[in-house]
């Protein structure tokens, strides 16, 4: 056999048993990124619009995913003081995705909305407060510091959390 072929065939089974011993977590965080606040504050305006007005965000209470090919999908927590009781009992933080994703298994475009954990729900809406479709959260009872608003990555896949309640990211 050539030294080349040999050499190939070493350098491939070396490969092959390196990928072998990555664990599987690993592997799925390839396909994308965490955010914390610290890096959501340069990708956020101070101010966002929804249903007519401006509101502040909350840099401290956001977060985000950039995926393996450079897309974004963010969220953090709004002042909604300056807006009626019945647009504040659902809009309580700014979602942003650059891609069309899945939240909980509905389908969601690429867009700018408005999002709000109401007991054991989300529900989203559009910019202009139009309710687009609720899901079901799920609570994270082992969850040991849960924060008003945050995005993590668990046992392979993302999570929107507010508190302990969470739904699912995915693309």
């Amino acid at each position: 056999m050539h030294p080349k072929a040999i050499w190939r065939m070493a350098a491939a089974a070396a490969l092959a048993s390196l990928l072998l011993m990555v664990p599987a977590k690993s592997m799925a965080q390839a396909g994308g990124t965490v955010l914390k606040p610290a890096d959501t504050e340069k990708l956020f305006a101070d101010k966002v619009y929804y249903k007519g007005q401006s509101a502040t965000v909350q840099i401290r209470n956001s977060g985000g995913i950039k995926f393996s090919d450079g897309y974004y999908v963010l969220s953090s927590l709004v002042d909604t003081s300056g807006y009626s009781s019945d647009v504040q009992a659902k809009y309580q933080a700014y979602f942003i995705t650059e891609v069309p994703i899945k939240i909980g298994g509905h389908d969601l475009a690429a867009g700018i909305y408005g999002i709000g954990f109401v007991g054991d729900k989300l529900i989203v809406t559009d910019v202009g407060a139009h309710d687009l479709f609720t899901v079901a959260t799920m609570q994270d009872s082992a969850m040991k510091r849960p924060m008003p608003l945050q995005m993590m990555e668990t046992n392979g896949e993302f999570r929107l959390y507010a508190l302990r309640h969470f739904v699912t990211i995915s693309r």
